[in-house]
């Protein structure tokens, strides 16, 4: 916090800070003797003396302090605390990620490199994490097994990160499509989302070839449960290999494995849609599509928490105020003991 963040919230009675001197020029001075009620003001501030007058200004001075902390507390000061971070609610988002053997084909190019399938989906899904403010986003790592790796949270970084340690064969080497969509199911079942925004998106390069759930029985059981899920069939068309026994480049198909009529029934099934990517570029542009599809419900919101702070300005009002009471009895005190000797 700094004195950038000091406001009022009723600035508009500053107006009234020139009103005792309008008050005192237009009614008539009445008269000392008189039996009215006096109000206090410049005389009675100023501290009694029988020797001498004392100066004008020491007179005014306190009056003047006392009147001013009064409207600065009347205006209402505030200071505006540091931001607290309110992460809006959004839909429940879970990746599922295929970490099988395949996963190691080097058929894909980022940053104009030969890279693997799994560290170009690293790339462009940890994008997709981090544009997704206001979703609770969940990690899903499936091979021969499915894994939770993060619980559906707001820490995007947390997804992020574990994601970028995931490694080919952690799952093991084979692919159980159909039980990382139950495993999916069953932990949004589990999330509490009063808007019932469910989405999976399944990253795979491969057929359903391990696991105890048939992977259409699952999207049969996804859609009662309404969650819609994405697919995405990930590897290269065509590859070049140089022959081991020849040297002569072969071009082969390295994508052979990926059942794609599966994950489009998956898809269509739910209420979703399947993707193909080749490469880096239409991978990028199918994780834009879905920001399209599935829009983030809204940016974490934030807000400034208000502390009040004319309690100070009022506080040192009566301290002036207590002051000079405290002046005039203990002279008036004194003159009197002075008087009876």
């Amino acid at each position: 916090m700094s004195i950038g963040d000091l406001q009022f919230g009723w600035p508009w009675l500053a107006l009234i800070v020139g009103l005792p001197l309008l008050v005192r020029l237009a009614l008539p001075q009445v008269r000392r003797d008189a039996g009215a009620l006096r109000l206090p003001d410049a005389d009675y501030f100023a501290p009694l003396s029988n020797d001498r007058e004392p100066p004008p200004w020491l007179a005014i001075v306190p009056a003047v302090l006392f009147w001013l902390l009064l409207v600065v507390a009347a205006m209402r000061p505030q200071m505006l605390g540091d931001e607290v971070s309110a992460p809006a609610t959004g839909r429940n988002l879970m990746l599922a990620v295929d970490l099988s053997g395949s996963m190691d084909v080097n058929d894909f190019t980022l940053r104009q490199q030969r890279v693997n399938r799994l560290l170009a989906t690293k790339a462009v899904a940890g994008e997709f994490i981090d544009r997704r403010a206001g979703d609770r986003i969940g990690l899903i790592l499936f091979g021969e097994r499915a894994y939770l790796q993060v619980p559906l949270t707001f820490d995007r970084k947390t997804v992020q990160t574990l994601l970028f340690e995931a490694a080919v064969g952690l799952a093991g080497e084979k692919t159980a499509i159909g039980d990382a969509i139950g495993l999916a199911i069953k932990r949004l079942r589990a999330a509490d989302n009063e808007e019932g925004k469910q989405v999976l998106v399944l990253l795979t390069d491969g057929a359903n070839t391990a696991g105890r759930i048939d992977p259409l029985k699952a999207a049969e059981l996804a859609a009662a449960n309404d969650l819609r899920i994405y697919t995405i069939g990930i590897g290269a068309e065509r590859m070049d290999i140089p022959s081991s026994l020849t040297g002569r480049i072969q071009r082969v198909n390295p994508s052979t494995d990926l059942d794609e009529q599966t994950l489009r029934s998956i898809a269509e099934m739910t209420g979703g849609t399947y993707f193909r990517a080749t490469d880096t570029r239409t991978l990028e542009e199918i994780y834009q599509k879905l920001d399209e599809l599935e829009p983030a419900a809204s940016d974490e919101q934030g807000y400034r928490p208000v502390i009040d702070l004319y309690v100070w300005p009022l506080a040192g009002a009566l301290a002036v105020l207590a002051i000079v009471v405290l002046a005039q009895t203990a002279k008036a005190f004194t003159s009197r003991q002075g008087a009876a000797h």
